[in-house]
């Protein structure tokens, strides 16, 4: 990467952010989906590990907490719908991201390839002027040509 191209820094900073982004997504995916089959299944509630794990998916369900009903299946399992709702817009989200991250991958490598098609072009024009100036393989600068001997 070439530090003092400002577009291929600013392009480069906005991918790790995209990035960045795309994995909060997919942990918040994993979280909601492990919930999810928590909740289906009927945990038990008492083991520190499906504690951390309805933690973690209260945290994430925030914003979508109260839009559906849960259905109360037979035991312990429930069905939340609401979960349901909201791994669908994170994974919305998370596709979005992703073609973003596409977008700006695709920009970087059209920038690169300008930059070297601009370096290509620079040696191609002093390698045109150095042969001008010295004469090509081996004959004068003028043009003229020695005559074969006969």
């Amino acid at each position: 990467m070439d530090s003092s191209d400002p577009k291929q820094v600013t392009v480069w900073m906005a991918r790790a952010v995209a990035y960045l982004a795309y994995a909060y997504l997919v942990i918040t995916e994993i979280i909601l989906v492990q919930g999810f089959l928590l909740k289906l299944f009927g945990a038990n509630t008492g083991s520190s590990y499906v504690d951390w794990a309805y933690r973690s998916l209260e945290r994430v369900m925030a914003p979508f907490r109260g839009i559906f009903e849960s259905v109360e299946l037979d035991g312990n399992s429930v069905l939340d719908t609401s979960i349901i709702f909201a791994m669908v817009i994170y994974g919305i989200a998370a596709i979005v991201v992703r073609s973003l991250l596409d977008w700006l991958t695709y920009r970087l490598d059209r920038l690169a390839r300008k930059r070297l098609l601009e370096e290509a072009q620079a040696e191609a024009e002093t390698a045109a002027a150095r042969a001008t100036t010295e004469g090509l393989a081996g004959y004068p600068a003028t043009g003229a040509r020695p005559t074969p001997p006969a």
